[in-house]
């Protein structure tokens, strides 16, 4: 399996505080990957540091080999697209004003803004259901929608790496199912590589392909879903005691958490 996007030996921090450390993962092309782990134990400042938008205090984040805080940033933004957790527009920035911002890496002054571009963001507004709601204000939109736009500008964008942190956090199930699907949808259909940070633990299952579990700033598990979340180690990195059982609907592990005093049926 080819990853082009690695860390090898990173450590991130923020001050003299340390939230990851020795840290070493591959993210696989063509495959959507969710980080899972409980609050505070790195998911996020690694998918910062994989996005280039965090300088590892040691240790490097490699895109198709080259360290990727060396790379010019306007190289990085053609390969990844980074929507950070619950990114915030400008005051009046319209939905089609926010999706032309993913062109800017392919622009420069001699290559201004042309009809293939107009062309490109057309697309990302009908792809991801938002054409009717171009000239809306983005912070007129629902949660789900909002979420929605800032896919649609990282698919305008046009890269081959999609890192999403939490795309789901304060949306309701029904706008989860949406985004998630979303997110699917663009793996499947435009072959992008998805990297998610998630919480809801069946819902990571459901539709990532690999999962990496964290627990204090270090990697503790790595493959399939059915691989990774098992009793045990929902024990010992989220401290849960639960069931783990085929989703009836998708046959990928479901978790089932116990109240602390019941006792597992045999």
């Amino acid at each position: 399996m080819t990853a082009r996007l690695r860390a090898r030996d990173l450590h991130l921090a923020y001050g003299d505080t340390t939230v990851v450390e020795h840290l070493d993962l591959d993210i696989v092309d063509g495959r959507i990957t969710a980080v899972i782990g409980p609050n505070g134990c790195g998911k996020s400042t690694l998918l910062r540091a994989l996005g280039r938008l965090l300088r590892p205090a040691s240790g490097q984040v490699l895109l198709d080999g080259k360290q990727i805080d060396r790379l010019p940033t306007r190289e990085v933004a053609k390969i990844v697209g980074v929507l950070p957790q619950s990114p915030v527009a400008p005051d009046g920035l319209t939905v089609a004003d926010l999706v032309m911002r993913g062109r800017h890496p392919h622009q420069s002054w001699f290559s201004q803004w042309s009809r293939a571009d107009e062309d490109i963001v057309a697309e990302a507004l009908r792809w991801t259901d938002l054409l009717d709601l171009a000239d809306r204000p983005v912070d007129a939109l629902s949660g789900g929608q909002r979420q929605r736009a800032w896919i649609s500008m990282a698919l305008a964008q046009g890269t081959d790496l999609l890192l999403l942190d939490e795309p789901t956090t304060y949306l309701d199930l029904a706008h989860q199912i949406d985004v998630l699907d979303l997110a699917a949808r663009l793996h499947r259909e435009r072959e992008r590589t998805v990297v998610m940070v998630l919480h809801d633990l069946s819902l990571a299952a459901r539709y990532a392909d690999i999962l990496i579990a964290i627990k204090d700033g270090r990697v503790v598990a790595t493959g399939a879903p059915e691989e990774v979340l098992t009793p045990q180690l929902l024990a010992e990195v989220f401290g849960l005691r639960a069931l783990v059982v085929p989703d009836p609907a998708t046959g990928t592990p479901l978790v089932v958490p116990l109240p602390r005093e019941a006792v597992p049926a045999d």
